[in-house]
């Protein structure tokens, strides 16, 4: 069993906003925000990252995504009618920049991704990938256990915070 690190991103607002603003970047772009949703959760599942599927699976039930989408996320690429090119496309890139094989990005997943995305739109998708990763990493460095999460809180936390 995992040692307890108690960590509570609320006791350090300083960080909290810093990880937070990252999220400006992106959310008010002209990216889908379910797409956005669906890139947070696959990245937090390659990752391993509990809290973060735990969250980011509610959230976008809570916004109106489909059970049947979310349970076949982790495996979208046998899925090829319920995401369209657009979200395929994203995912693509979602997985390569989070993994960064060989220290790369496949030429054929770019070219999926600039199909799909304007220059702007691929910088703020990969700024997206790059937060969500990040979050990753904080939560999984300090063992937050996955379950707790009330769908539409992280909303409250940002009014809260800023």
């Amino acid at each position: 069993m995992s040692q307890q690190r108690p960590f509570n991103f609320m006791k350090h607002p300083d960080l909290f906003k810093a990880m937070s603003g990252l999220s400006a970047g992106f959310e008010h772009a002209t990216l889908e925000h379910s797409l956005i949703e669906l890139v947070k959760l696959r990245a937090s599942q390659i990752n391993g990252c509990g809290f973060c599927v735990d969250m980011h699976s509610k959230d976008a039930r809570l916004e109106g995504e489909t059970e049947q989408r979310l349970y076949l996320l982790s495996v979208w690429r046998e899925a090829p009618g319920i995401y369209n090119d657009r979200e395929r496309a994203a995912l693509a890139w979602t997985e390569a920049v989070t993994k960064l094989e060989n220290q790369h990005v496949p030429d054929a997943v770019y070219d999926q991704a600039r199909a799909q995305f304007s220059d702007e739109e691929l910088a703020r998708l990969t700024l997206a990938v790059v937060a969500i990763n990040g979050w990753n990493r904080f939560n999984i460095a300090f063992n937050v256990p996955a379950g707790n999460y009330k769908a539409g809180s992280l909303k409250a936390m940002r009014a809260q915070a800023s």
